[in-house]
């Protein structure tokens, strides 16, 4: 029984040091993953007559006439991920992001559920799994997000303390 004790107390331990990590790890994801789609998004609007032909051709965003799609399509992907990097609205751009990821996968199921595009799938799977993560945790307190949390507590909080009656 002490062997157990002593083993969940250096887990503690070990759980404690860890959570110092953890605005860095949310950080670190929300610009790994903001870039992915940021690049994405400035291809389009870089190279516009290209993505209309691929919007028309290649991705079948369903409901969505494909001019609309690209619009959307690369409005997303500049959007969102420019919340994830300011870590403003960070749980929003997560969802957001997400949504675009799965349209993506969705547009383009004829190649990514392909023979031999596993790895490409995979990609998208990861992200979504890293933006869901970022949705349910949050942008983290290396974030704009935390900042205003806290200005906004610090006003709430009163100025002198209660005089008792």
């Amino acid at each position: 029984m002490t062997l157990l004790l002593n083993l969940t107390a250096a887990h503690a331990a070990l759980g404690r040091l860890l959570d110092h990590l953890r605005s860095m790890l949310l950080l670190a994801t929300r610009f790994y993953v903001g870039w992915q789609f940021w690049k994405s998004g400035w291809l389009k609007v870089s190279s516009w007559s290209s993505t209309l032909d691929l919007f028309r051709t290649e991705y079948h965003v369903p409901v969505l006439p494909p001019e609309i799609a690209a619009v959307t399509g690369a409005s997303g992907e500049l959007f969102f991920p420019a919340l994830l990097f300011l870590g403003l609205f960070g749980r929003v751009g997560a969802l957001g992001a997400f949504f675009v990821n799965a349209m993506a996968v969705i547009s383009y199921r004829q190649v990514l559920l392909a023979e031999g595009s596993e790895a490409a799938l995979g990609q998208h799977v990861l992200w979504g799994f890293m933006l869901l993560a970022l949705a349910v945790f949050g942008p983290g307190r290396i974030s704009l997000d935390a900042w205003l949390e806290r200005r906004n507590a610090a006003r709430c909080r009163p100025s002198s303390p209660a005089i008792p009656a």
